[in-house]
């Protein structure tokens, strides 16, 4: 018992230091739980030694994503993506599956084995490329709409291939026909039940559950529901993966839906850590040490045939090209039921221990390769769809054209509605995008678009940079508009350029890289909504605006920093860059009551007083002569670790 307490906690200290590091250098978790299964694997330090019971565990992690996944797509959604999924999904499966069948027989397997090898191969990972998606912002996207498809397909898939493979050990025959139709049979029964449920009842029950005004409530029913339902699925023989999803489908629709995924997502992404690190402890050293370079092989040979085949299915479905080559980058990898299968193969005595290695190894090296693959699969998608850069006619052809002119850099919602303002006020303007499609459809209509890398010096050129009077970022990609103000500096320095953020503790950096303005919409946001408020209070309009040019002008000096609560979300990127506000209460024993706020020394501290209260009064203007008594409550504002120590400082003296 001593011993799996301390392995334990040797596993979480591994994962933590993996995770940090791998974050330090931009790379996804996913990869650092991988590498930690393979330290605590049973050829590194072995830390377990039943890694089933474990994966077993891990495996709700599946579960809680197939949920989350579930509440993003509803039942509507669902049939109207029904082509995609029974039709390239679908197409997918079979190709893939009769490809590699015939390579299996290439190499001299029987047929059952070679079908199977086939249909593992066919299948990719849910659990990595959901996740990837969702942490990217793409999940709800047009383009990972196949994606999807296809996983659900494949999904679908395993269900009978669960069946068949123990079948396949024994006699077959009839008793396999038998069984594959009472699985679709009680597929569409528990299917039903769980929809009638669904819409029926889990409203009402979440309803009550509501009412109670119990957080602790309401997350213990999203989990019974969830367990429920993979049970059940579970129970008529189905993946538990399956019924979790139809469940969250049927509640997408409730008032319920967001506060649902906020519950489940710690539970989720723990187990989902639980899960890659046991995937992590599967890979066997031995066999890739003594045949990696066969391995690697057949890696590289299985991802660029999936991806083609992929594209195959796509284009007999008339899919679109660049949506279609960007899934298969996506989906070019092994899947976690591909492990599922084989090792029931092999337990079934239908795949060689060496075999399922292979398989094995094969299957995780390709999954540490995804990440990276889905980050870059659009710009990879767009480079196979395009013989060039992209089509002459959208390349900047603008040289001598322009002139004192409002540069654009980014299409997008943003850009455009900078864009018809300016042509409202008869003011010329030419625009770079990167997206080919937008570029085209915006050229049709007329507007001044042209692909091209706002960070190419040729293509500033080419659209009359040095003859613009200023140039809008409207983009958000910060590490992005840092390269494009990078170039700009080295260019003409003296251009007026505008920068748009969402975070506005991103300010400063920006400014520091040559921003003239750099706009905060979330700051912008609250400054236009204080102006309505003020002017609905009564307050003159001449105020109003002098009010708002001053913040502008002061660089919304008043409106940073904020009060942290429970749901702030602080990570590492975030952390020494968020100004927060805090309430520091002096206490009899403090060891800045009796000094002066200049002996106090807050700007020393780099944090700035926001105020000071006293017998519940704010103090006008207090200056650095103040000085400061006991229950005096001084409001400070700066970064969290600034704040942190000014305040031990005022309590303690140090």
């Amino acid at each position: 018992m001593e011993q799996n307490v301390v392995n334990i906690l040797l596993l979480m200290t591994v994962a933590v230091l993996a995770v940090w590091s791998f974050r330090r250098v931009q790379l996804p978790p996913i990869l650092a739980y991988l590498v930690t299964g393979i330290i605590a694997g049973p050829e590194v330090l072995s830390l377990f030694e039943d890694v089933e019971r474990i994966h077993l565990i891990a495996e709700l992690g599946i579960v809680f994503l197939l949920f989350t996944l579930g509440l993003e797509f509803s039942l509507p959604k669902m049939l109207a993506m029904r082509n995609l999924v029974f039709g390239v999904g679908a197409g997918q499966m079979l190709l893939t599956t009769a490809f590699f069948t015939g390579i299996a027989l290439l190499f001299g397997l029987p047929l059952t084995q070679s079908i199977l090898v086939g249909s593992v191969v066919a299948l990719s990972s849910t659990a990595i490329v959901i996740k990837q998606l969702s942490e990217g912002g793409d999940l709800n996207t047009h383009r990972a709409q196949m994606s999807v498809s296809v996983l659900l397909f494949q999904d679908l898939a395993v269900v009978p291939l669960l069946i068949v493979i123990p079948l396949l050990a024994g006699s077959g025959g009839d008793s396999l026909t038998i069984a594959i139709s009472m699985a679709v049979v009680k597929g569409i029964l528990v299917i039903a039940i769980l929809f009638a449920v669904g819409k029926w009842l889990l409203p009402r029950v979440f309803s009550e559950v509501a009412r109670t005004r119990t957080d602790e409530l309401f997350v213990l029913t999203a989990i019974l529901v969830t367990l429920l339902a993979a049970g059940m699925t579970y129970s008529f023989g189905l993946s538990m993966a399956l019924g979790a999803f139809l469940a969250g489908m049927m509640l997408s629709e409730s008032q319920y839906r967001y506060q649902l995924e906020a519950d489940i997502r710690p539970f989720r992404d723990i187990l989902m850590g639980l899960f890659f690190i046991t995937i992590g402890m599967a890979l066997p050293l031995a066999p890739l040490a003594d045949n990696g370079h066969w391995v690697l092989l057949t890696v590289a040979g299985v991802m660029v045939a999936k991806v083609v085949l992929i594209r195959i299915a796509a284009w007999i479905f008339k899919a679109p090209k660049a949506d279609a080559w960007a899934a298969g980058i996506k989906l070019c990898q092994l899947g976690e039921f591909s492990f599922v299968l084989s090792s029931l193969a092999t337990t079934q005595g239908l795949f060689s221990q060496e075999l399922n290695a292979f398989i094995v190894s094969v299957g995780v090296i390709s999954m540490l390769m995804t990440p990276y693959l889905i980050k870059n699969s659009r710009r990879f998608a767009l480079n196979l769809t395009q013989s060039g850069p992209v089509d002459d006619d959208l390349l900047p052809d603008a040289e001598g054209k322009y002139q004192d002119h409002v540069l654009i850099l980014g299409f997008g919602r943003v850009g455009q509605s900078v864009s018809r303002m300016l042509s409202v006020e008869e003011v010329p303007y030419v625009v770079i995008d990167v997206d080919p499609m937008r570029v085209q459809e915006s050229r049709n209509a007329g507007e001044p678009v042209y692909y091209g890398d706002c960070c190419s010096k040729d293509v500033l050129a080419a659209v009359g940079f040095d003859k613009a009077k200023m140039a809008i970022v409207t983009f958000d990609e910060h590490a992005r508009a840092l390269r494009v103000l990078n170039t700009f500096q080295q260019l003409n320095p003296q251009l007026p350029v505008v920068v748009r953020t969402r975070k506005d503790y991103r300010m400063e950096e920006l400014y520091q890289a040559g921003a003239s303005q750099v706009v905060p919409e979330i700051l912008e946001g609250s400054l236009m909504l204080v102006s309505q408020v003020l002017h609905l209070s009564g307050i003159p309009m001449r105020r109003i605006l002098k009010r708002v040019r001053e913040e502008r002008k002061g660089r919304y000096n008043h409106l940073h920093g904020f009060y942290p609560g429970e749901t702030t979300e602080v990570n590492y990127e975030s952390q020494s860059k968020l100004e927060f506000l805090h309430a520091v209460i002096l206490s009899a024993d403090a060891w800045a009551v009796g000094k002066t706020l200049g002996e106090v020394n807050l700007p020393g501290l780099r944090v700035k007083l926001k105020g000071l209260r006293r017998d519940n009064q704010t103090l006008p203007e207090p200056g650095p002569d103040t000085r400061l008594l006991a229950n005096d409550v001084l409001v400070i504002s700066g970064k969290p670790r600034r704040v942190e120590r000014a305040e031990r400082h005022m309590l303690e003296g140090h």
